[in-house]
């Protein structure tokens, strides 16, 4: 079973020793169609709606609150509100989220290259350095690691959940997540 959720960010239990958590809240969604054992669902993602996704909530006669869709494993098996049971239940979950975007980086931040000396006139500095080779292959080889963009990539891992409150719908689970406060990503109930 798969939610949608949003990173509210993280604190720590008050057990001694305490535990760094990570806060997620469920979105309130709402289940279209169900074909196959996987359901098209809709939810509210704060951005604007267009032409395109108002044709999707007539045809599926939705209110105007619920504005993007998405195709997901759900434990309903007819459309209507998404089932939540699943979630007091679970001990592990698997979440997936998009990593922060760091830009174009050089090789020392994208990699953890240590760079060159620091003293005496050198000329190496925080450079990459030689990148090919002599005679054979006469060529730069495929995946070398060099300058270019670091992060803005989907990013998985598995947490233990701490508590569920099925009140507010908070799930808290042990460790960190990927991603800024405040995005949207998927949750995936693993045990």
């Amino acid at each position: 079973m798969e939610y949608i959720v949003e990173k509210i960010g993280m604190s720590r239990t008050i057990t001694v020793p305490s535990k760094p958590v990570t806060l997620l809240r469920v979105l309130e969604a709402k289940v279209c169609e169900v074909k196959e054992g996987t359901a098209i669902v809709a939810y509210n993602s704060g951005k604007k709606m267009n032409k395109s996704i108002e044709g999707q909530q007539k045809k599926y006669s939705l209110s105007s609150e619920y504005n993007r869709f998405v195709t997901m494993e759900v434990a309903n098996t007819e459309a209507g509100d998404i089932d939540f049971a699943p979630l007091a239940e679970a001990k592990v979950i698997k979440s997936t989220f998009t990593t922060k975007g760091r830009g174009f980086s050089g090789a020392m931040k994208r990699w953890n290259f240590s760079g060159g000396p620091a003293a005496h006139g050198h000329r190496f500095g925080r450079r990459t350095g030689s990148i090919g080779n002599a005679e054979w292959p006469g060529r730069v080889m495929k995946g070398k690691k060099m300058p270019g963009q670091y992060g803005n990539t989907q990013n998985s891992v598995k947490n233990e959940i701490v508590s569920y409150d099925a009140e507010n719908k908070i799930i808290a689970v042990i460790g960190s997540v990927s991603g800024a406060n405040g995005t949207l990503g998927r949750v995936k109930v693993a045990k």
